[in-house]
């Protein structure tokens, strides 16, 4: 789920996490609150206000879902991702998941549109040595992978809105 919501002074504020340092592909990197489908879950935007909930605490009903958007395979982890994005117009105080999340990174939605912010990368992971990424540099952090893909979507669907 891709959550923008106004801070404090009414300024507009996309939300990211950064994921806990784990064994695992996607360990300590940048991304949306999200995951797996669970039986419970009716449909794939059922799953991503849950998991929303889950990991930062914003109830499913306090999201107005506003555009689902495409899917994006991710090799390494072997999973189609459907992300959505939402508003969350009365924020409350975000509630980590301890255990999943080391820290929320929110970002202002004019540094997300700056074109100064998208950037290239030169990366190595687990599974790729060197590779040459787009990516975006917000708060101090690189964005890259399939959040950057989600979010380059999103940012060209907010700049035809502007």
């Amino acid at each position: 789920m891709a959550l923008f919501y106004p801070d404090g002074d009414q300024v507009t504020r996309l939300l990211l996490i950064l994921r806990k340092a784990y064994e695992g592909v996607h360990s300590n990197q940048i991304g949306f609150p999200g995951g797996k489908v669970e039986a419970s879950d009716r449909n794939l935007e059922e799953t991503a206000l849950r998991e929303t909930h889950e990991e930062v605490g914003v109830l499913p009903s306090a999201v107005e879902v506003i555009k689902e958007l495409s899917d994006v395979y991710i090799p390494p982890s072997n999973f189609m991702v459907r992300p959505y994005m939402g508003i969350y117009h009365r924020p409350k105080p975000f509630v980590i998941q301890e255990d999943e999340v080391e820290r929320l990174v929110e970002v202002y939605l004019h540094d997300f549109l700056d074109d100064s912010n998208h950037i290239e990368e030169v990366l190595s992971t687990s599974y790729a040595k060197k590779i040459h990424v787009p990516a975006y540099k917000l708060n101090g952090y690189t964005v890259w992978g399939a959040t950057a893909m989600m979010m380059s979507e999103m940012k060209e669907l907010l700049q035809k809105a502007l």
